[in-house]
């Protein structure tokens, strides 16, 4: 591209969703693109990244992350093309990982953006597997949910980008048994037949505490929590003596306009003596270079599998979003934009 672009299509949040967001809570809205200032550059971004999180911040209710001011641009992981540099670090041409997505392109910080190699793998993956999600699975097992080689682990929402990472990064450490659970037959078949689970179900075919039971006959040691409600009363119910569960999220329940009442066996956490902590990925960064080096070689070698979703288009943006929260994605969801 040879002249500098002057305006730019971004999603703005324009109402507070209730319940299950909308297409009418969102609006794509044209707007100036600035030159950029002192230590900023400019991004044309090739891809934005779409996440459960986002749901949280359409509140206002108190969270650990301030909620998406109305009528601004929403934020999230994005990765693009330098097209102008006012910042020592990055020159034109040089790709860029930052948090200003939602956006076809963006004036921001040069020190909260990081450079990426192309080469080393694919711009996307550093929106999933590379990227936030795929830190979140190898901080949340390893750290938060203490993995030991041996241990039985369950994974929830385990066709996501998260939780599909979580798995394969428990078999390839050691794990006696991966179990995952997915909304559709064909999830479970990636699941068994790509990612190399031990055992999936399909938690529509019927209760979730029946058919993980049969599927870890011997109880879990770990579960990753990324759904909430009814499965982490399963898990509960087959948690082993000093179990670990890592609670990454509750997708379950981001959309409930009622409490909902699962787990209702908390109280087994007394004669079981089983941990369960929260997961902030924020909390984990010091672990970036090692998940990086670790996984990558994974990645290259194909010993770890991913899958990505791609929906093209920033007016799709929302589309994309709404489908995240449908469970319409294998792995991660991404919106792609022309070069």
């Amino acid at each position: 591209m040879s002249a500098t672009p002057t305006t730019s299509r971004e999603w703005h949040l324009v109402a507070r969703p209730q319940g299950w967001p909308t297409p009418a809570d969102f609006a794509l809205r044209e707007a100036e693109v600035p030159e950029p200032g002192e230590g900023q550059i400019l991004v044309r971004n090739r891809y934005f990244s779409v996440d459960p999180y986002m749901r949280g911040r359409m509140s206002t209710a108190k969270s650990y992350v301030e909620p998406f001011e109305l009528d601004k641009p929403m934020q999230g992981g994005a990765v693009g093309e330098v097209l102008a540099s006012n910042a020592e670090g990055f020159a034109v041409g040089d790709q860029a990982l930052h948090f200003a997505g939602w956006r076809e392109y963006a004036v921001v910080n040069a020190r909260t953006a990081v450079k990426v190699d192309p080469d080393a793998a694919p711009l996307s993956t550093y929106l999933g597997v590379l990227g936030m999600p795929g830190l979140t699975a190898y901080a949340g097992l390893l750290r938060v949910a203490d993995f030991k080689e041996g241990d039985a682990v369950f994974v929830s929402g385990a066709a996501g980008a998260v939780g599909g990472q979580v798995g394969q990064i428990a078999k390839l450490k050691g794990a006696s048994r991966v179990i995952g659970s997915a909304g559709s037959d064909e999830k479970v078949k990636v699941l068994l037949e790509e990612y190399g689970f031990d055992a999936a179900f399909n938690y529509k075919n019927g209760p979730v505490k029946d058919q993980l039971k049969e599927a870890a006959p011997d109880g879990i040691d770990v579960y990753f929590d990324n759904v909430g409600g009814d499965h982490l009363e399963a898990a509960i119910a087959s948690m082993n003596l000093h179990g670990r569960i890592a609670v990454c999220g509750m997708i379950s329940q981001y959309n409930a306009t009622e409490p909902t009442p699962a787990p209702r066996n908390l109280a087994q956490i007394i004669a079981k003596r089983f941990r369960m902590e929260g997961l902030l990925v924020g909390d984990h960064y010091d672990l970036q270079p090692k998940f990086v080096e670790e996984v990558s070689a994974w990645v290259r070698s194909g010993e770890l599998k991913y899958r990505e979703t791609f929906v093209e288009g920033i007016e799709n943006g929302v589309e994309a979003f709404l489908g995240l929260l449908r469970g319409e994605n294998t792995g991660k969801m991404v919106v792609s934009l022309p070069a």
